[in-house]
């Protein structure tokens, strides 16, 4: 393997699911906040994005990995292996740190569709360097929610100056349940504030490329309420922003360590002291106690980055078992098996690795789907007036409803599929350094951890996104699979597959059906079957997604063009994924209804 060029992009499925899925150069380049953007312009860039990941990104994944960061505890500086920042340098130098901010700050603009895209590109090529590149999307966070001076002290010194940025919520006794931080707030005027406390797990606490890093910290204001709704967010630079948005001195915030991990190792996880040395200083994010509402505009981005990371890197796993697949002779065709004198094929020839190949590249192809299904709900929220606009309301639901799906499900199933089929395809080579399945299988498990765990996404899905509002927004969208699986779309050629989604999602309504009731006896059923529902869920959305597509495909089948195979493929995807996946859903639906309590009344002795 060339150590650099891991990354094989899909760039083709990319545009597929931008141009002739979603139509975005008809339905939003062009028109509002993106009037200066139009399709050619959209596809360039997107190619040229491409480039950049596959030549400047991707090859620093092999040496982060293998060259371990460096603390230095007297000062709290952090160094990254010197590839990392070669490609961080050319990130910057090519001005894609302004790709997705607004034409009113100097950007390009890109709408939230081929801001996904291009978050694809980057992740999957290496998800070590797309974090380090998190300062643009905070200063857009302090754009929205900061006050006019704190927006001139930082958006603009913050995109200049390629600064670094964090999230910092988890505390080493407070870590999913972040209400219970003790880290503290006093007022000393105006909207700054002196903090004091610890924080762990802060994703690239601190690196040597940054001039200055903007940590957006939630601490507790002397005196307020106990859990979440006490909590204020906080503006804490590592080195002091003067008013005029000059560097000052150094602040009193720091790391204290770092973490030796499985994965991602080049990414600084740190724990981070805060009042330690010097005094910690920070601005009141907006002058407003509103610390958690504010810190989820940066978590709910932040779970579907984590999405689009698993699902990106399931897609150049499988691209990677495909070649190999293509190139790698042992065994003959399984039909001449008994015939010694057969020759020896290319393994791609053999039943169960096409089960496998296929596997993965109809999980990818429709957890893509359900990405940019989302990134379009997003770009007509940006169309109606952004987040927050009574217009886009309806839309923001359907969009929030998606994120435990996009989030959850994806880096639960991408995990396992990357250990049955992405590496089971290489078999024993797949195993080693050789090939970057195992670097990939590490660098992914963090997915379902971080950002809230597999099972809490279960839990927001079923308690603030379904039952919430009484399920309106979930059956709205299921009425979408309805009219779909109950159409003629794609004529007979998809019949069969209309069907089964049609049968799936029957069991899918039946599920939640049966858990209704169960709700009011007792909430210990729905902690037991959660992640089912949430997995039932997802592979309906999943299914609805391929199907569809596989309907765009067959038209374009007709036209008999260049990209034959292709939309063949696309076919096969949906095809493969009616009767291999969507049955999976009458199994979550028969464990649900055989559940029950017993587990819960078992004495911890007897585990």
């Amino acid at each position: 393997m060339s150590k650099t060029l891991h990354y094989k992009s899909n760039l083709r499925d990319l545009m597929f699911n931008l141009f002739e899925v979603r139509n975005i150069g008809r339905d939003v380049l062009g028109k509002g906040p993106y009037a200066n953007l139009d399709e050619a312009t959209a596809k360039d860039t997107l190619q040229q994005l491409e480039t950049i990941a596959v030549n400047e990104l991707a090859t620093s994944f092999v040496e982060g990995d293998r060259t371990p960061l460096k603390l230095d505890v007297a000062t709290g500086n952090v160094t990254v292996p010197e590839a990392i920042n070669r490609s961080l340098k050319a990130w910057f130098d090519g001005g894609w740190n302004l790709y997705e901010i607004p034409e009113r700050l100097g950007g390009i603009g890109a709408p939230p569709s081929m801001y996904w895209a291009g978050m694809e590109l980057l992740s999957g090529a290496n998800p070590v360097v797309t974090f380090y590149l998190f300062g643009s999307f905070m200063a857009r966070i302090i754009d929205a929610l900061g006050t006019e001076a704190q927006k001139q002290r930082y958006v603009k010194p913050m995109l200049d100056g390629q600064w670094g940025a964090t999230m910092m919520l988890t505390e080493s006794n407070a870590g999913s349940d972040v209400g219970e931080g003790t880290s503290k707030a006093k007022h000393v005027a105006g909207d700054v504030w002196e903090l004091t406390g610890n924080k762990i797990f802060i994703t690239n606490g601190d690196f040597d490329f940054a001039k200055n890093v903007v940590h957006l910290v939630l601490a507790r204001p002397e005196g307020a309420a106990g859990g979440t709704k006490g909590l204020s967010l906080f503006i804490v630079p590592k080195f002091w922003v003067k008013e005029d948005g000059t560097l000052g001195e150094r602040n009193g915030i720091k790391v204290t360590a770092i973490e030796k991990k499985m994965g991602i190792k080049a990414s600084a996880t740190c724990t981070m002291e805060m009042g330690g040395d010097l005094p910690c200083r920070g601005l009141l994010m907006g002058e407003v106690h509103d610390g958690i509402r504010q810190m989820f505009k940066v978590i709910e981005n932040a779970r579907m980055t984590i999405g689009v990371k698993s699902m990106s890197t399931l897609s150049t796993a499988y691209l990677n078992a495909l070649e190999y697949a293509k190139d790698r002779v042992q065994g003959p065709d399984l039909i001449k098996a008994t015939d010694k004198s057969s020759p020896r094929v290319q393994i791609i020839k053999h039943p169960d690795v096409r089960r496998m190949l296929m596997m993965q590249k109809a999980y990818a192809e429709g957890m893509r789907g359900l990405v940019f299904y989302a990134a379009h709900l997003q770009d007509q929220i940006e169309l109606k007036g952004g987040h927050g606009n009574p217009e886009a309301r309806e839309l923001e639901k359907v969009n929030d409803l998606l994120l435990p799906c996009i989030k959850g499900f994806a880096s639960e199933k991408v995990y396992e599929l990357l250990g049955t089929c992405s590496l089971q395809v290489f078999g024993g080579s797949g195993f080693t350094q050789d090939w970057p399945i195992e670097q990939y299988l590490r660098d992914q498990k963090i997915d379902s951890l971080y950002e809230g765990t597999t099972h809490i996404q279960a839990l927001d899905l079923i308690f603030r996104k379904i039952a919430k509002d009484g399920g309106q927004t979930m059956m709205g969208l299921l009425q979408q699979v309805q009219a779909l699986a109950e159409s003629k779309e794609g004529g007979d050629a998809l019949a069969a597959e209309r069907e089964a989604l049609g049968k799936a999602l029957g069991q899918l309504q039946g599920i939640f059906g049966v858990m209704m009731p169960r709700m009011g006896e007792s909430l210990y059923h729905v902690g037991l079957v959660a992640n089912r529902i949430l997995y039932a869920l997802s592979e309906v959305l999943i299914g609805w997604q391929l199907t569809s597509h596989a309907v765009v495909a067959q038209k374009k089948l007709a036209e008999a063009g260049p990209d034959k195979a292709y939309y063949q493929g696309k076919v096969a995807s949906a095809k493969f994924f009616a009767k291999e996946c969507l049955p999976n859903v009458a199994l979550h639906k028969k464990v649900i209804e055989s559940a029950d309590l017993s587990l819960m009344e078992l004495p911890e002795e007897a585990f």
